[in-house]
């Protein structure tokens, strides 16, 4: 940062970084004493503070600061202050360094570890019948409340991906060729290809919030970003208003290509598209034939939407917030990200109980052998270990306002920059979400 006095008399503290915020100085003897007003110049720390240059010029000066870096997670008053910006019921303190994976997770009770097939079966049972249920009440329910059907059967069905999901990490069953079995049969209603979908999800589990290497949300790259002006707009859109569907372009980009997997993963991957392809060759033409397009809209394309727009929720609430940054791999600890980089969300009841607890979603970045029906019991376990550390929210407005108008470009000291503040002539999306979301928490 450097310092310089303008003729005018306005000391200017100069910055490579961002926009710049002032405030006044005061003389108050001509003997050359002068004070600060600390009137909205933020707290800074010993690194950040600009040298002061008095002229005798004139009697009254201004002083520039630069916007800085978010204030240190280690006070609670701090951590209180966030959370009511954000939309959290608790920030965590930070983990400290020497803790470790394998120290949180054998904290945990052995029994939530423990593969129950009856629990389950149930599990099964539960999103089957959520979803004929959907299905019917799509069937007879008149047009004005469709909605409310689609958002039913759309939340029934992120069920099945749930169960999938599970199988996917060995955590459904001890029978691990019905794992297999069960996992491609549910991710089928969804056009999801249970293997590829498998061996990416590994990977984000390996580097939750490292950049570059998560195959989950990661923030924009500003070099990325000003290189392809002509995309720039496509971006914000994605990054702002339509970022809860953002899932189905994850979902085809990432899956269907298979020079996106390693050789030993090919032929598992090819048939997990075969078994997709298979179902869109047979079951689209079922559900057209019986119900015509506007059918296959309104009994498969609809709740398809309900569930990527709760895939691309929750994945989005679970690791992203203004203060959980991004690391590169030298920097990143396994710990901090899983325990401190995953958001522990409450949903309404009937959202939990037919996704099936996924977004009790700290325990499984502990331990993905945790199976969907012991997470509540291992999140307790963690709340009473480790609970000062735990990220913990209700859903609400305010949570996903600041999510899409505040996590966009990556920045080392800030963790995010706002589209807004990068480009504001070409961010009128994300200007438009600020005046248009509610801010309740």
């Amino acid at each position: 940062m450097a310092c310089s006095v303008a003729d005018s008399g306005f000391l200017v503290l100069a910055s490579k970084k961002g926009p710049v915020h002032s405030t006044r100085i005061g003389q108050i003897a001509s003997s050359g004493a002068c004070c600060l007003k600390w009137e909205s110049l933020p707290q800074i720390s010993s690194k950040q503070k600009g040298c002061l240059i008095y002229s005798r010029k004139k009697n009254v000066i201004q002083a520039v600061a630069v916007p800085i870096a978010p204030a240190p997670l280690d006070s609670a008053e701090e951590r209180n202050r966030l959370s009511e910006k954000y939309g959290f019921r608790q920030i965590g303190e930070p983990l400290p360094d020497n803790v470790t994976m394998r120290d949180i997770t054998e904290s945990l009770p052995k029994k939530v570890f423990e593969i129950d097939d009856g629990k389950a079966l149930k599990s099964v049972l539960i999103s089957v019948t959520s979803y004929t249920l959907g299905l019917f009440m799509i069937a007879k329910a008149p047009w004005y409340l469709l909605p409310l059907a689609w958002a039913w059967t759309g939340t029934a069905v992120t069920g099945f991906f749930v169960i999938g999901h599970d199988c996917a990490h060995k955590s459904f069953s001890k029978n691990k060729l019905l794992e297999d079995i069960v996992g491609t049969l549910a991710f089928l209603p969804l056009i999801y290809p249970y293997e590829p979908w498998r061996f990416k999800h590994d990977r984000h589990h390996a580097k939750t919030n490292m950049l570059h290497e998560d195959t989950a949300w990661q923030p924009v790259w500003k070099e990325e970003f000003d290189s392809v002006p002509a995309l720039r707009k496509a971006i914000i859109l994605g990054y702002g208003p339509i970022r809860p569907w953002m899932s189905i372009a994850h979902w085809w980009l990432c899956h269907f290509n298979l020079s996106k997997f390693r050789p030993n993963e090919i032929d598992r991957v090819k048939i997990s598209l075969g078994c997709v392809f298979a179902f869109m060759a047979i079951g689209w033409p079922l559900i057209i034939w019986k119900t015509g397009i506007i059918g296959w809209i309104k009994f498969w394309l609809m709740p398809w939407l309900g569930y990527h727009f709760w895939m691309s929720t929750f994945t989005m609430v679970h690791h992203t917030a203004p203060h959980i940054p991004f690391k590169t791999s030298d920097e990143w600890n396994a710990a901090q990200a899983q325990l401190n980089g995953t958001v522990h969300c409450d949903y309404p009841s009937w959202i939990e109980v037919l996704c099936h607890d996924i977004n009790v979603h700290i325990p499984h970045h502990i331990s993905p052998r945790i199976p969907s029906y012991n997470l509540r019991a291992a999140h307790q376990s963690l709340q009473e270990n480790w609970g000062k550390y735990l990220n913990e929210a209700s859903w609400n407005w305010r949570l996903m306002k600041t999510i899409l108008t505040v996590c966009h470009v990556y920045d080392k000291e800030r963790n995010y920059v706002p589209f807004d503040e990068i480009v504001p002539e070409e961010a009128k999306p994300i200007t438009f979400l600020k005046k248009v979301m509610p801010d309740y928490a």
